[in-house]
Parts: structure tokens; sequence; C-alpha cells
């Protein structure tokens, strides 16, 4: 943990246990038939996504829900709504772009990808919005080793 943190005492939750998806069947025997991404999906990538400054995922921190992940599938986009802990949260833009960059990882290259501060639950809210769907800045972000050493770490699987 960081020292003086702005949220030193997070509020956290149960885990939700994991589902196990139906796959739907390819009837017409096509083998290069794509399967659509769904919402829980998504949601399986980012669930685990350890907060930058909490020993917690970002599931246990109900920074990021299942709800908060919407699916195009159709026109491969995906939008994902998160809500920083405080309002004040000075990690907000890191955690935006570990999401980003593990839904990058995992995700078909088709998809664009959006990811959003839940409105009205970040001080400067439109800032970080913009900063996290802005490729040029998002680039920029990623040629910051410090920067790249932190999501790494965020993403790290755990193994408890």
């Amino acid at each position: 943990m960081v020292a003086g943190l702005i949220n030193a005492n997070p509020i956290v939750y149960e885990k939700k246990e994991r589902r196990g998806r139906s796959v739907p069947s390819t009837a017409d025997g096509d083998e290069y038939s794509v399967e659509p991404i769904d919402q829980l999906e998504v949601f399986d990538h980012i669930r685990d996504i350890k907060d930058p400054e909490h020993p917690y995922s970002l599931e246990e921190l109900k920074v990021v829900t299942e709800d908060a992940v919407e699916v195009d599938d159709k026109h491969s986009h995906v939008r994902v709504t998160f809500t920083p802990t405080v309002e004040h949260c000075s990690m907000a833009t890191v955690i935006g772009l570990c999401i980003r960059v593990k839904l990058l990882r995992s995700l078909p290259s088709r998809y664009k990808v959006d990811i959003i501060v839940a409105p009205g639950t970040h001080a400067t809210e439109a800032a970080v919005n913009k900063q996290l769907n802005d490729k040029e800045r998002v680039a920029a972000a990623l040629e910051n080793p410090n920067l790249v050493e932190m999501v790494d770490q965020c993403l790290a699987p755990s193994y408890d």
C-alpha cells in the first residue's frame, strides 16, 4: 500500500461467483464463424485487475461491475464505465488505463473500446475520460516505463 492514501479504508465487497457461459453452437458448420463477445466475458477480463493503491481487485472495490460493461458485438464496440472509490481519486486515470490495456490484450483487434468514469463520480471526470479515450495520449502514457510497470503490476494474476 501507498502512504498518504486518499481512501485509506475502502469498502471491500465480496467477489461474485464466476459463472460458466453457454457457448452458442455453429449449426451451419462454418469453421470460420466468430463467437460473439458478451458482457460477462468482458467483465471476466477486467474483474481481477488489482487496484493500484490497495491489495484488492477492482471488483472487490466495486470500481467495475458486470452491469457497467456494454458490448455491441455486431458493431465491435465495448464500453466500460468504472466508478472510482472516491471523488478525488488520484489513480482514476491509471485504473482506466489498466482496463484499456487489459482489453487491448484480451479482445480481438476489431473491437473499439471506450473507457469512461461513471457520470458524477469523479471531480475531473471529463479530463479523465478525454485522456483514456485519446489514442495519442494513451500511446504516450504507454511509452512511460514507470507507468507501464504500474499497469503490469495491476494486471499481474494473483493466486489467492
